[in-house]
């Protein structure tokens, strides 16, 4: 039996705690400890997903007495990447007390307003919905988590049955109920009539667990969902999951190829006023589920764990391999899925509710190719991609056991438009200019492509970097992923005069982020030589990296840009517009880049493609050309000392006595590929301190 007749298997937990770590920590310190541990394992559970706490003494900062305080893991966040300013704290006592004011289930988003009222030492950070469970059950440590492993068994529709068999009498099974005050009074006394469990199962949700210390609490909690992997791993050892492979998964190569042709297409007909950015991952269990007998069935059923649904929606967008070539088919395929998610909202919405929010799909599953998943930025589509594999996962187990069991459709919608989840919504802060706007920079590991992409970088939008010189760019793609975050940037080896590396670094930037909306064309050389001096190779060389790689660019991106429009924008030259002596070579490739980009405006037009240009003077600091010959060159062709001398010269020629620096240049390409130049195309935009020369005419 090979691997592929086998399904995947669950991964099974070790415990990684340290007692030499923990023993020097303070009892605030372990709870963090605990939760990082827990959080930082994937197979414990999902990103931003659970929630740990710990009932401590705490000094009352009025009455300087000492009060039981219950810190848990406050509102957002992460328990694998959170501090401990991520803890909400509150009187436990205060807490408990609210039982008194509650008169039943309608009084749920009331109860949510009682909690700061009982915050302690005035922490800003915010209680969660979850909070009740912790507070009101009696043990001092607890963990709540969404391992994939239980969520299975929470799931399926012998759920019950299979806990008892997998655990014995140790854990207790709670049917589904959504969360907050009432399910936290619900769990405290189904725990006091059931004494001596070590864990709860919560159906379509997933395990509540104690301790009596932080370390046996993360010990059940890694015991517990590791002996549900075992037990799901010997009923998926038997064979396929998912009734078998009907569509084999294409070669690897193949898929991406496959997948940078289809992500535009689908990023251009779910245009929702905002670009959106998306997510592609080839792991075997999206193929495995795809290209399964059951995906169909199972994929309409939808995702049961709210975790999971609240960044997936309930169910993804299938779509047929054999027509995704088509654009005609996904723009009805997409326009049936939003059709049907309004129907869905219209059948469940009550007065009151939300506003419908974006009805394109989020995730989308091609059989043979993979999972793709588009969302506002692209941190958020893929978690929401990540999320699906853990619904994905939750499936393969729970059908190994019995029969996946989905949400029931009016619960589901309650938890995705509860009012309490609406004002989380509007409590994040209004996304940055360009989020969603996907940017490529050629030469952008150099000092003009780099501050370029910083400045793109920091008001939000995706950015490849793509240089020849794989050095500097892994330098420069490691600095911006430590800055900005390893999500929002990539790095492409580009030769520009290389027509094969420009259509495959196109094509990464479709697969990475899902389409393009802003090239800035920068990738340069400079060569200084009297006509005489200028072999045919210098001239060549010039032409072909300041003409034909800025054409080659352009026409990589010409069919992406057309999805949405968008904007180039070329890094020329005041030299393009003025005369210089002894760059005969350079200052007419310049030029013909600078009438390309007219050609391409005229052209671009029609489709919404807006191509501008910017043409810095002497960017001396940062620059690769001037750290070559290029500055000798020039500074003999002046008659100056190279060093000071030169920039000097440059400094005082100009009419505003002033350096051009490369984050100069980077402001005008950040005007230019904004909207704020809307309405701009075909414009040249000198940024060179003022050189009357090359005043536009």
């Amino acid at each position: 039996m090979n691997a592929h007749d086998t399904a995947s298997p669950f991964a099974v937990p070790a415990t990684r705690w340290s007692d030499e770590q923990a023993d020097a920590l303070s009892a605030e310190e372990l709870l963090l400890y605990r939760s990082n541990l827990l959080g930082s394992d994937l197979t414990v559970t999902n990103f931003g997903g659970g929630n740990t706490s710990a009932k401590l003494t705490g000094v009352d900062p009025l009455t300087g007495g000492k009060v039981p305080v219950l810190w848990v893991k406050g509102s957002g966040g992460d328990i694998g990447s959170m501090k401990l300013d991520g803890f909400a704290s509150l009187y436990l006592d205060k807490l408990i007390g609210l039982e008194k004011l509650y008169q039943g289930v309608e009084q749920e988003d009331e109860m949510v307003g009682y909690l700061p009222h009982c915050t302690f030492a005035l922490n800003p950070r915010a209680a969660s919905i979850d909070t009740p469970l912790h507070g009101f059950l009696p043990f001092t440590h607890v963990d709540h988590l969404h391992p994939d492993s239980v969520t299975a068994l929470a799931a399926a529709d012998n759920g019950e049955a299979i806990t008892r068999e997998v655990y014995g009498g140790d854990v207790g099974w709670m049917a589904w109920k959504r969360p907050g005050f009432d399910l936290g009074l619900r769990l405290r006394e189904y725990v006091k009539k059931n004494p001596g469990l070590r864990g709860v199962v919560m159906a379509s949700h997933g395990l509540i667990c104690w301790g009596d210390t932080a370390k046996s609490c993360y010990e059940n909690s890694i015991d517990l969902i590791a002996r549900a992997a075992r037990f799901l791993n010997q009923h998926l050892a038997s064979g396929p999951a998912f009734g078998g492979s009907v569509v084999p998964p294409l070669p690897a190569e193949q898929r991406e190829r496959v997948a940078a042709a289809l992500m535009p297409r689908l990023r251009a007909v779910m245009d929702a006023g905002r670009p959106k950015v998306g997510h592609f991952s080839d792991d075997r269990e999206s193929l495995e589920f795809a290209g399964s007998r059951d995906f169909l069935r199972l994929s309409a059923i939808g995702t049961s764990c709210p975790d999971h649904f609240l960044r997936t929606k309930i169910a993804p967008l299938a779509l047929d391999p054999e027509r995704i070539e088509d654009e005609a088919y996904l723009a009805q395929a997409v326009a049936e899925y939003r059709e049907k998610y309004a129907a869905y909202y219209e059948r469940c919405a009550k007065p009151g509710d939300p506003a419908m929010r974006d009805a394109n799909p989020v995730v989308i599953m091609v059989p043979g190719l993979g999972r793709i998943s588009f969302a506002a930025d692209k941190t958020t589509a893929r978690l929401a991609g990540e999320f699906y594999g853990n619904a994905i996962n939750v499936m393969r187990g729970a059908e190994a056991i019995g029969r996946y069991a989905g949400l029931d459709e009016r619960e589901a919608f309650g938890i995705e438009y509860w009012q309490l989840e609406e004002a989380k919504l509007r409590r994040l802060p209004p996304p940055k200019p360009l989020v969603g706007r996907v940017a490529l920079i050629t030469g952008g590991a150099g000092g003009i492509g780099a501050a370029t992409a910083a400045r793109l970088l920091r008001d939000g939008a995706c950015v490849v970097i793509a240089d020849r010189d794989a050095v500097a760019l892994d330098q420069a793609h490691d600095g911006f992923a430590r800055q900005f975050g390893k999500d929002l940037v990539r790095a492409a080896v580009c030769d520009v005069t290389d027509e094969a590396q420009v259509t495959a670094c196109f094509e990464s930037c479709a697969r990475e982020f899902g389409g393009l909306d802003i090239l800035v064309a920068n990738a340069g050389l400079a060569s200084s030589a009297s006509l005489e001096e200028t072999s045919v190779d210098l001239w060549r060389r010039n032409y072909s990296v300041l003409a034909e790689g800025y054409f080659l660019t352009s026409r990589a991106a010409f069919p992406l840009l057309k999805k949405r429009g968008g904007s180039i924008i070329f890094i020329g030259s005041k030299n393009a517009l003025a005369a210089t002596p002894n760059a005969s070579a350079y200052a007419s490739a310049k030029a013909a880049a600078v009438h390309l980009a007219r050609c391409l405006a005229l052209e671009g037009g029609p489709s919404g493609i807006r191509v501008n240009v910017v043409n810095p003077d002497a960017v001396i600091r940062g620059s690769r050309i001037w750290d070559g010959d290029w500055r000798k060159e020039r500074a003999q062709a002046y008659g100056i000392d190279s060093g000071e001398a030169l920039e000097q010269h440059y400094r005082n020629r100009s009419l505003l006595k002033r350096d051009v620096l490369p984050e100069d240049i980077a402001e005008a390409v950040l005007f230019l590929a904004s909207d704020a130049s809307a309405k701009s195309t075909g414009n040249i935009i000198n940024v060179d301190a003022g050189n009357a020369q090359a005043f536009t005419r």
